[in-house]
């Protein structure tokens, strides 16, 4: 039998309250996007709105028509169309491509709800938290820029090695001087990089580090292995409008084979220098 896909943007994430009810679902991809507003009910739970010009982001899976059938009655949705939620198709984009996906969109007034204008219901879950896990795979494995902007104390707990599969390690954000790191979903690749715990003071830093606010950068929640141990709900930053890839600063590329050094394996890090060497001609210990 078929599967129907789903994207799904609240509590049924991984993470989530509501996660379980996707067990047997199959995960197409843990980052994907869509076009609509996200709303915050104050009900423990989102709701999206129709809008072509801002993005929701969430995850995509396969399901089984009966599994279906059990998030309509989970959701509140009925064919009848006097629901509290509508499920629709959708446009839902992720790094291999687009496709479209039923979605459930909120069927009431929304003239008392409250904007979650980064588009991600996981990263309003952050307000709540006073302690993270956070995956540092480019520039922030190396600790030179933390001391020298004050921040190194927020950046002592090194928990150990993370080990992302599925990804692969790209440079996809183009600024005037070269690419920046980016990890892009593909299904085939492996990123390491460094796991710390970190505190509110740490993840404020990183947002003006990353260029949340400007769009450069987005929260994003991961699964992945330390020091062979799996983890949920990671916290890493991915690039938000991906471009074709363009070669890293010299400085930039230091930082991330400095950084990682003494925490990738040797094998990722000799993989680092060897694509800086075969795709942009950087040759660097």
């Amino acid at each position: 039998m078929t599967g129907v896909k789903i994207f799904v943007y609240g509590t049924l994430r991984v993470g989530e309250k509501y996660h379980s009810f996707l067990h047997r679902a199959k995960p197409l991809a843990m980052q994907g996007w869509t076009r609509g507003r996200l709303m915050d009910t104050d009900m423990g739970y989102p709701a999206l709105l129709h809008d072509e010009h801002r993005w929701v982001y969430g995850e995509l899976y396969s399901v089984m028509p009966e599994e279906l059938q059990r998030l309509d009655r989970l959701e509140g949705y009925s064919p009848d169309g006097n629901s509290l939620f509508i499920r629709e198709k959708r446009r839902v984009w992720t790094d291999q491509g687009t496709t479209e996906a039923f979605v459930y969109m909120y069927n009431r007034s929304c003239s008392a709800l409250r904007e979650i204008s980064s588009g991600d219901w996981k990263s309003k879950q952050l307000e709540r938290q006073k302690e993270y896990l956070y995956f540092a795979y480019g520039s922030c494995m190396d600790n030179e820029r933390f001391r020298s902007q004050g921040v190194e104390e927020h950046f002592q707990t090194l928990v150990g090695r993370g080990v992302l599969q599925g990804y692969s390690l790209r440079y996809t954000l183009a600024l005037p001087d070269g690419g920046r790191a980016d990890i892009v979903e593909d299904g085939r690749g492996v990123v390491e990089g460094k796991v710390y715990r970190i505190n509110q003071s740490a993840l404020h830093y990183l947002y003006k580090r990353e260029g949340v606010e400007q769009g450069q950068y987005r929260p994003a929640w991961i699964r992945l292995e330390v020091e062979g141990q799996k983890m949920d709900n990671v916290l890493t930053f991915i690039v938000t409008d991906k471009h074709p890839e363009t070669a890293p600063p010299i400085h930039y590329a230091k930082e991330i084979l400095r950084g990682g050094k003494q925490t990738v394996s040797h094998r990722y890090y000799q993989q680092l220098r060897k694509e800086l060497k075969e795709r942009f001609q950087l040759e660097l210990e």
